[in-house]
């Protein structure tokens, strides 16, 4: 089940034409113009910051990079799990989400882990506000998910702390253990149609 977010692009695209056309005209204007360089320079480095850390927790690349300046507030810790793989052919994990069991299909396929509706609603895990909306590809289509924050995610002795999370009603009632939390993992593998996950840190007194 490949998942992965993405940014309305298009949309943004006809806000910076836009934009630029509004800015051209108020460039003309002597000393106002060059006010305007100024700020919009400004604001242009800074959304694009913006972009780049609402982006980061939902994709694995840009997360190792803003977990290296110290801008990352995932944490997973515990002790090394092995998840037999089910009949279908997939790995399920029974999860617990701020203290409510759920049953996650575990897909290394997905770079973001991903929450249904109802699944958020009982954990009481809330969108993010944001300026700029998600996109996710899902195998069904593009569909417009919120953002949200996992507080603790638990899955045998492994823990995940803040945790960044996808919502949809796309999704079903599937929720889905995505990249984003296996990338935070010393290692993951498969062995013996066993999957087997590390964390990099284990538990003091274990």
């Amino acid at each position: 089940m490949p998942l992965t977010t993405d940014l309305p692009w298009t949309q943004l695209a006809i806000y910076a034409v836009g934009a630029a056309l509004i800015l051209m005209l108020l460039f003309k204007i002597p000393y106002v113009g060059r006010v305007f360089r100024a700020l919009f320079s400004f604001a242009l480095l800074a959304f694009g910051i913006f972009l780049i850390l609402q982006q980061a927790p939902f994709d694995p690349n840009l997360s190792r990079i803003t977990a290296s300046l110290g801008l990352d507030r995932q944490e997973v810790v515990g002790e090394e799990v092995r998840i037999p793989m089910a009949r279908d052919g997939h790995f399920w994990a029974t999860v617990r989400l701020n203290g409510t069991e759920r049953r996650m299909l575990v897909d290394s396929g997905a770079t973001v882990t991903a929450l249904s509706v109802a699944t958020a609603r009982a954990a009481g895990v809330e969108a993010d506000a944001t300026l700029v909306p998600l996109l996710m590809k899902t195998a069904n289509g593009t569909v417009r998910a919120d953002a949200g924050t996992l507080d603790r995610l638990e899955i045998g002795g492994i823990e995940a702390r803040m945790l960044k999370v996808v919502i949809s009603p796309g999704l079903g009632d599937t929720d889905v253990l995505g990249m984003n939390f296996l990338s935070e993992l010393q290692s993951w593998r498969v062995e013996d149609r066993t999957l087997i996950l590390t964390p990099k840190i284990a538990k003091s007194g274990a």
